[in-house]
């Protein structure tokens, strides 16, 4: 968006008087400041600054222990690119503003390593050096809170009064409950060029499931499930619900997961894993086997907090090993049947919680492994994959995280960089919460033993 189009578009909207530019570090948490409307070409013309560590930083927010990036280096600033995505409206908050997504670049301006962003660009720029396109759809779960307790509670129907107490899958009843909100989500994903298309009750009581259409751009496939995240949550809070991409909020209810479809083109848009029948083609196959091969080194990427190990457990609608299969949803990696010039694949392991840049790296990259290796997977499971010996998800966050900082296939997708901050962060993360003592273990230790 040039400057002339910037100033256009804020004359255009005079109740606009600040914007957020903000840049998102490894925890898919956007994070910025907050610049009156005057400073608009300062940001998009790539003027502002802001720390390089600030994409490294851990989920709550505080710099890594240690980090070259903080003290040995000064804690030194970064600039901030424009990523070119027109300014983004926000209208959920109590008066309008905007939002600019950025992404980081070093003083001398090579790309910074470490930014998610660059690292999905970097495997998309993979892709185009031979002829394909990727196309990408994703499938983002989530669950509406009431937000007056400590934890997290079903919400209240807006129609009936009462408090959702069961689990209501496909339930037109809860999407019409709840049409306001939903109406609400569906104004803002248009208002920022989102493409959100059906919405359907999930198996919680208060989850749901919004689909975004496929694109054939990744980086806006993944800017998109970003923006829809912070987007569902500020709609949610205008309602007065909380709304939670945790990946297991609940222990007796269903995880949240993010789910992502998708084929490939080639030059005269072709879709490349087409065959014309069910099996699909060999270079889809090899996309298979790359993912596979890449997927337990990578599961820290798709699996990155504590919590997001209750979700990976068997029978609970989530994968947890190693396995590929037609029209099989116990499988981690699914081809889903219909219409054979759709074919395409769905990578399921992922939870809600997830990084969408980080997430689509690892399975962009995973399978572009096996697309330039030639790889050929082991014949497809059927049935009951939990059922099966198959080789094993990593069973916690600790195992996840040596897991990606030995990974050699991991080197292959992403930056020395950010693999080692990245594990550098979830280290971090992982040790404060082993210093924490639970209510449950006072409860059940604290006057027995």
């Amino acid at each position: 968006m040039p400057a002339t189009d910037i100033k256009k578009w804020l004359a255009d909207r005079p109740e606009i008087q600040s914007i957020f530019a903000c840049v998102c570090d490894l925890n898919g948490t956007l994070r910025g400041k907050r610049v009156p409307v005057e400073q608009a070409e300062k940001v998009v013309e790539g003027g502002m600054r802001m720390p390089l560590s600030v994409c490294g930083v851990d989920i709550w927010g505080e710099d890594i222990e240690n980090s070259k990036l903080v003290f040995e280096t000064g804690d030194s600033d970064g600039l901030c690119d424009f990523t070119g995505r027109d300014l983004l409206p926000i209208s959920w908050t109590d008066r309008p503003t905007a939002m600019a997504m950025l992404w980081m670049r070093q003083e001398d301006g090579t790309p910074f390593a470490g930014d998610p962003r660059r690292a999905l660009s970097n495997i998309v720029d993979r892709y185009k050096a031979r002829g394909l396109t990727p196309v990408v759809a994703t499938e983002l779960e989530f669950y509406l809170c009431d937000p007056s307790g400590d934890q997290p509670m079903a919400p209240q129907s807006p129609v009936s009064g009462k408090r959702l107490d069961s689990d209501g899958v496909l339930s037109l009843d809860e999407l019409q409950h709840f049409d306001g909100f939903l109406n609400d989500v569906y104004d803002a994903c248009e208002e920022q060029g989102i493409p959100a298309d059906a919405a359907i009750s999930e198996n919680g009581a208060g989850q749901f499931e919004i689909n975004l259409l496929h694109v054939d751009d990744p980086l806006k496939a993944a800017d998109d499930a970003v923006l829809f995240k912070r987007l569902v949550r500020g709609v949610a809070r205008k309602h007065g619900f909380a709304a939670t991409f945790m990946a297991k909020p609940y222990g007796h209810r269903a995880g949240s997961g993010f789910h992502v479809h998708f084929s490939m083109l080639d030059a005269e848009g072709n879709n490349v894993f087409d065959n014309g029948g069910e099996e699909g083609t060999p270079l889809m196959l090899n996309a298979v086997a790359g993912l596979l091969a890449t997927m337990q080194e990578n599961s820290l990427t798709f699996a990155p907090h504590e919590n997001s190990f209750r979700r990976l457990m068997p029978g609970a609608h989530a994968p947890t090993g190693v396995a590929w299969g037609y029209e099989n949803r116990t499988a981690a990696i699914r081809i889903p049947g219909g219409n054979h010039k759709a074919r395409r694949i769905e990578h399921r392991v992922a939870g809600a919680d997830a990084n969408p840049y980080l997430v689509l790296t690892s399975i962009l990259g995973g399978a572009l492994l096996g697309i330039e290796n030639e790889l050929t997977p082991k014949p497809a499971i059927i049935g009951d994959a939990y059922r099966l010996d198959l080789p094993h998800l990593p069973l916690d966050w600790a195992s996840a995280i040596e897991a990606f900082e030995d990974g050699a296939h991991v080197a292959e997708v992403f930056s020395a960089q950010l693999q080692t901050m990245f594990v550098e962060c979830k280290a971090q993360e992982l040790k404060r919460f082993g210093q924490q003592v639970t209510n449950f273990e006072y409860h059940s230790y604290l006057e027995v033993v």
